[in-house]
């Protein structure tokens, strides 16, 4: 007994990264892509706030992808492909598990879909999979060649461009009408016809877990408004009106969100909070957002993937 309470106590006073050295540390690296008007880092702000990190602290490699702020989800795709090669050139790894945020989701089942050669798994966290009623008002009220639509377009283009700018990426070209035409519900649906793997069936059901060789899986949250101190929080609690007491993240409905094997559609998080934002300003009565990602990759690793 004494040779047991010495033996966990050495273990209490163990690091924690430490005791879970290799948790996160899937065979293939794992790629981040953003989502509409995101980014890899602003000066110290991250998009993915803290997650590269935390999954790099046990073992996984993470790369985050730096795609066009405002554009088709066809444009953004072959801009991740480009960047997939490159990753895969340098690591010499034969695949990448492919994590998408928002847009990020139909981005990166695009490259999934063009060359699921060089992809072991693809996660759409918050996808807009089946389209956002949020990109269908938003069409309805300016469609494309009235006044107030080029008056939007010129104004989230300038900001997209920006957002790129102030992130290295000023190379990429920008085109909000296009990313709101990719995101709304008859676009999403065209989008889906070329490219359907994973994608489910039924209206709120789940995908194939594995098509041609790639393992889906998507989550979501369910709740608009989770944290007073969070400036977005108000933004989001207005935009989930748009769906009409359909259960939503403030930006896409859970059913749309879903792909392949669906791990939770009902998270209490909105769509930022998705990624651990704003700055980790997420509800404090649900699982941390890091903590979710960090599980995950220990499924990957589970999976052989």
């Amino acid at each position: 007994m004494t040779w047991l309470g010495a033996c966990l106590l050495a273990l209490s006073l163990l690091p924690a990264s430490t005791l879970a050295a290799g948790y996160t540390q899937t065979k293939y690296p794992i790629v981040l892509v953003h989502g509409l008007f995101g980014f890899d880092n602003i000066g110290p702000v991250e998009y993915w706030y803290g997650i590269p990190s935390a999954l790099r602290s046990d073992g996984a490699k993470v790369y985050v992808t730096q795609v066009s702020a405002a554009n088709s989800t066809e444009a953004r795709g072959e801009q991740l492909l480009t960047q997939v090669k490159q990753i895969l050139a340098a690591t010499g790894a034969a695949k990448v598990n492919l994590i998408g945020h928002s847009h990020g989701g139909p981005t990166i089942r695009y490259v999934a879909s063009v060359r699921p050669d060089l992809i072991a798994s693809a996660t759409s966290i918050g996808g807009v999979n089946k389209g956002s009623a949020v990109a269908d008002v938003l069409l309805k009220v300016a469609p494309p060649g009235s006044l107030s639509n080029t008056v939007v377009v010129s104004i989230t283009n300038g900001l997209a461009t920006i957002i790129n700018f102030l992130s290295g990426g000023s190379g990429l070209n920008q085109n909000s009408l296009a990313a709101a035409q990719s995101l709304s519900t008859a676009g999403a649906a065209k989008f889906n016809q070329a490219h359907p793997w994973g994608v489910p069936t039924s209206s709120c059901g789940e995908g194939a877990y594995t098509a041609r060789g790639v393992a889906y899986f998507s989550w979501s949250g369910a709740k608009a408004y989770t944290n007073v101190f969070d400036p977005i929080d108000p933004a989001l609690a207005l935009t989930s009106l748009a769906f009409g007491g359909a259960k939503n993240d403030g930006l896409v409905a859970s059913c749309s969100s879903h792909l392949g094997r669906v791990i939770r559609d009902d998270y209490a998080m909105n769509h930022l909070d998705e990624v651990n934002q704003t700055i980790g300003l997420t509800n404090l009565f649900e699982t941390n957002p890091v903590t979710i990602f960090r599980q995950h990759a220990n499924r990957l690793k589970g999976m052989g993937l």
